[in-house]
Order: C-alpha cells, then structure tokens, then sequence
C-alpha cells in the first residue's frame, strides 16, 4: 500500500510540491514548526533509515543536494537551517516513507520541538 507521501509523489493528492526531479520530492509540511518547513523524500519508497541499503545510497545524497538547492531557493542557505531525520516510532516518525525535515527562517536553538 503506498505512503502518503508516494501519493503525494504522483500527484494524486494535493501538495505545495516546491521541488521534484527523478529521484527526490520536496514540499511544504502542512503543519509548519518554522517559517520554512519542507520534507525531502526519496521517490522511492524506502520505510526508515534501519532500511538504507548499500544501493540506496546515491539516493540518500540526492535528498542532500536536494535540501541544498531548497535552502538556497528559499533564501535560507546564508542564515541557516536544520535537517532532520526521525527513525521508527520512538525517534518520532509518524510516516514511514524516508523523510528529511528542512527547518529555517528563523533562530532555531538548540531544539526544535520539545515534549
């Protein structure tokens, strides 16, 4: 069964895609926890970081070139941003589609969200 996030890959629902080539999606989060709030996520379906394998790795830093062209876009490169990538249930990943958090726009601090 595919992810959100695959749907939202194939345009079959709704997003504010702000980037996409053939290997990485990005768009707006819907529920922003900074001014700019963008998920990068591989095009193909990859559950958590424990599943990365050997040949995935290409792929991998394509979602980093990705946050480098977005932060840049975005006109954030300068000031700074954060990356982030939960892993499984107690490290906070609610969607299990490999995902990367693009945080910025303003002084992040030592955390972003704190429970």
């Amino acid at each position: 069964m595919a992810t959100i996030f695959t749907k939202i890959i194939r345009k079959e629902i709704p997003a504010d895609i702000i980037y996409q080539d053939d290997h990485v999606t990005a768009f707006r989060d819907i529920n922003p926890q900074a001014p700019v709030h963008v998920l990068i996520v591989p095009n193909k379906e990859i559950p958590t970081v424990n599943d990365i394998d050997v040949q995935d790795e290409e792929l991998v830093g394509k979602m980093f070139t990705a946050a480098k062209k977005i932060a840049a876009t975005e006109g954030v490169a300068e000031n700074g941003y954060r990356l982030l990538i939960n892993c499984n249930r107690d490290g906070g990943q609610e969607v299990f589609h490999l995902h990367m958090h693009l945080f910025a726009g303003r002084p992040l601090g030592p955390m972003i969200l704190r429970r």
